[in-house]
């Protein structure tokens, strides 16, 4: 395989898009700002720097092609619990959460690691498998000779459209399926529909990204439209998600855009710069790409840009996994830590 490459295929699509730069490095960019009026395949880190920098694959070569029907569809399977030790995650857990009950944030999200031993399949066949398997989201298999090679599965948009007309969502909130559960219906179920019943941390988590949305698109835009919240699957979870359409009279400058957007209180907390900091100083994992975001970005054509989550790092014989939770005032560590469990178990599946 060349050194950069990415694999991407859109929700519910039949086929997957291949972009590979064939000589050369991909563009390193140290600051979001910088992706105004640029194209290419974006990879972008949660915290920007020297070491782990925007990144812009070139695409010398382009190809679309069906994903390969190898194996029957595994859509959403069900998956047995494993019991893993907290590590490092119940002396985070004290420390975010203090800071949760002292009043500094309303809200932060703490993320952790796991190694996996890897495959004997090739990344390119686990791409495959993640295709066949979660038709809902966005799959990408990315490599570049700075990022590593990254696979993710993942249900958020962070902006998306063409010309002067984009999307974004509020995605926040979690629970597992099971049972009857498992037979939710394929399509978003209304806040109060009764299929599915969500606590009152999840839904005032989800609006606090909502609000956050409305709030950092009003600078940008004068049509802005808001639907939901709404009941969606991702897998065997399921998220609270609201919709944000709305027009940019200037798409030139969708790197500004971005840097408002990014990173959400989804993947980061509130008040954001507080929170953004307080992660990159206190968090025992680094984060590097995940929870950064992915995808095309073309102001002439079509951008599909997702949070980098439901990821994992192939590094050799090993295999990383990161996922994350938000936190509240009245979070519980042992909720916290088996909702970091059923979002790794996504890509935990895919190696065995």
């Amino acid at each position: 395989m060349p050194e950069s490459f990415a694999f991407y295929r859109l929700p519910r699509a039949r086929q997957y898009t291949r972009i590979v730069q064939t000589t050369g490095e991909p563009q390193r960019l140290l600051s979001l700002a910088a992706l105004n009026g640029r194209e290419g395949f974006v990879v972008a880190p949660f915290a920007v720097s020297a070491d782990e920098p925007v990144l812009l694959i070139r695409a010398d070569e382009q190809s679309v092609a069906d994903v390969p029907r190898e194996e029957d569809a595994l859509d959403d399977v069900a998956t047995a619990d494993v019991k893993r030790e907290s590590g490092d995650y119940h002396l985070d857990f004290l420390n975010f959460h203090a800071q949760l009950l002292g009043g500094t944030f309303r809200k932060i999200v703490l993320s952790r690691c796991c190694k996996e031993p890897a495959p004997a399949c090739t990344a390119e066949e686990l791409f495959f498998r993640a295709c066949r398997r979660y038709p809902r989201m966005m799959v990408v298999l990315v490599s570049t000779p700075v990022s590593g090679t990254w696979l993710m599965a993942t249900p958020e948009i962070l902006l998306e459209g063409s010309g002067h007309d984009y999307r974004t969502i509020a995605l926040a909130g979690t629970m597992r399926l099971s049972g009857e559960q498992l037979r939710f219906d394929q399509q978003p179920q209304p806040l109060d529909s009764n299929a599915i019943t969500w606590s009152t941390k999840n839904i005032q988590e989800q609006r606090y990204v909502a609000t956050y949305l409305m709030e950092t698109l009003e600078h940008f835009s004068n049509d802005i439209s808001e639907e939901g919240p709404q009941t969606v699957r991702a897998g065997n979870l399921v998220h609270l998600r609201s919709d944000f359409c709305f027009r940019l009279d200037d798409n030139g400058k969708l790197g500004r855009l971005l840097m408002a957007l990014h990173p959400t209180p989804a993947v980061c907390g509130l008040p954001k710069r507080q929170a953004f900091d307080f992660i990159c100083r206190n968090e025992q994992t680094p984060r590097s790409y995940y929870s950064g975001f992915v995808g095309p970005l073309s102001p002439s054509g079509e951008t599909h840009l997702y949070v980098s989550l439901r990821c994992m790092k192939i590094d050799g014989d090993c295999c990383r996994l990161f996922a994350g939770g938000g936190l509240m005032p009245d979070s519980r560590e042992e909720q916290e830590w088996a909702e970091t469990e059923m979002k790794m178990e996504t890509m935990r599946s895919l190696l065995y």
